[in-house]
């Protein structure tokens, strides 16, 4: 009786412990309802998730992200911008610009990101370039070749529907990723809320993006919804010393792209571990250019995605990851000229350390304790139980 229970009590220990680490570490990829996501390292653009990331979407209010990158980039931001006819009649969302007024283009862009102002959007547009179509093309024209998104056509600064106004998730994270290394751009895209007072209007302006009010953790966004785009959402987060940008499109309700975004960025800062490559690692060689990284960086290794650096023949850029491709910022990389006769190759990168990722190792080290509490705790039920059996055993033994 004794071997029987000592048996009893190993196995129930072992499928126990088996069970656990499946159940309570497993890590999971996020499950999405937006029709696309990407979920991207801010740092690098390392894509960590994507879902149809590059197809072709209506993007709504997000296009001010680039209506505002441009409007800090061009050095204005303290001028006097004068508010048209156009602008005042903007459809949707305003910050109730009246014809005429004037107002510093530094607070019209920080209306159209916090308040979603279509009128500041126009005004901006027509202060930088004249019109909202010459603004337009310069705006694609930028988008193109100074960010390098290649899916993206835009019509107006604000984002109202038009058939021919699209981009992708993919495109967009780029866009906010280049946006980001602006400090000026970070500053504004950060802000919650902010003292307007206008001529027609005179009231405090709320960030219409509730993660930015409610996770510490949640650096900055924009949202955007015509019922043409479903509702749109780009976000920025940062923990200790990581990025992420989380872009979310077409979801059904607000309530989806919330949960998805917040899916997306848990999973982007508990899933992946660290790994370093140093400046100087050698990727290849592609139409006689030799291709190396300019710096160290940091890269991020999921358990069934191993880092794999590699050049793509197409756009000559670092792609990452085994199951998701995505593009290196190309101020990563160093190319170096060599000679033509010189053979094409491919080298696969290595990463040189692998960081030490204090909290995986912390959860390791609590879920050790937690099976070693949970089999004391069986073995001190069993023992207990046997103590009992045992008990009554002699309780009812009789003697000659």
């Amino acid at each position: 009786m004794r071997l029987k229970h000592i048996v009893h009590l190993i196995v129930v220990i072992c499928f126990t412990t088996s069970l656990i680490p499946a159940v309570t570490f497993a890590n999971e990829v996020p499950t999405i309802r937006s029709d696309t996501a990407i979920l991207i390292d801010g740092k690098t653009g390392q894509v960590l998730y994507e879902k149809n990331s590059s197809e072709e979407m209506y993007p709504a209010s997000i296009t001010k992200i680039a209506t505002a990158l441009m409007a800090v980039k061009s050095n204005k931001m303290d001028e006097m911008v004068t508010v048209s006819e156009n602008a005042r009649a903007a459809e949707g969302t305003r910050v109730y610009l009246k014809e005429g007024e004037t107002v510093p283009l530094d607070k019209l862009v920080k209306g159209m990101m916090i308040n979603s102002g279509n009128d500041a959007a126009i005004a901006i547009a027509e202060h930088l370039s004249g019109d909202v179509e010459s603004f337009s093309n310069e705006l694609n024209e930028f988008l193109s070749e100074e960010v390098g998104v290649q899916n993206t056509h835009f019509v107006n600064p604000n984002g109202l529907f038009d058939k021919e106004h699209v981009t992708t998730a993919e495109d967009m994270a780029k866009i906010t990723q280049y946006a980001m290394k602006n400090e000026e751009f970070r500053s504004l895209f950060g802000m919650k809320q902010m003292t307007w007072n206008g001529e027609d209007w005179e009231t405090t302006l709320i960030n219409h993006h509730r993660l930015l009010l409610d996770y510490d953790f949640v650096t900055g966004g924009k949202n955007g919804y015509v019922s043409k785009s479903g509702f749109t959402l780009v976000t920025t987060a940062s923990k200790g010393d990581r990025e992420l940008i989380a872009v979310t499109m077409k979801a059904t309700d607000d309530k989806i792209a919330y949960q998805d975004t917040l899916n997306l960025l848990n999973y982007g800062f508990s899933d992946f571990t660290p790994v370093e490559f140093e400046k100087g690692t050698e990727l290849g060689v592609v139409n006689q250019e030799k291709y190396s990284l300019s710096e160290d960086i940091t890269l991020y290794q999921n358990d069934d995605h191993p880092i794999d650096l590699t050049l793509s023949n197409e756009n000559q850029l670092v792609s990452v990851g085994n199951s998701y491709r995505s593009n290196l910022d190309l101020e990563l990389l160093t190319t170096t000229s060599i000679e033509s006769n010189a053979p094409e190759q491919k080298t696969e990168a290595k990463p040189v350390a692998q960081v030490k990722d204090e909290e995986t190792e912390s959860i390791f080290s609590s879920s050790t304790i937690l099976y070693l509490g949970i089999g004391i705790f069986l073995f001190i039920i069993i023992c207990l139980i046997f103590g009992r059996s045992n008990t009554s055993v002699k309780r009812h033994r009789t003697f000659p």
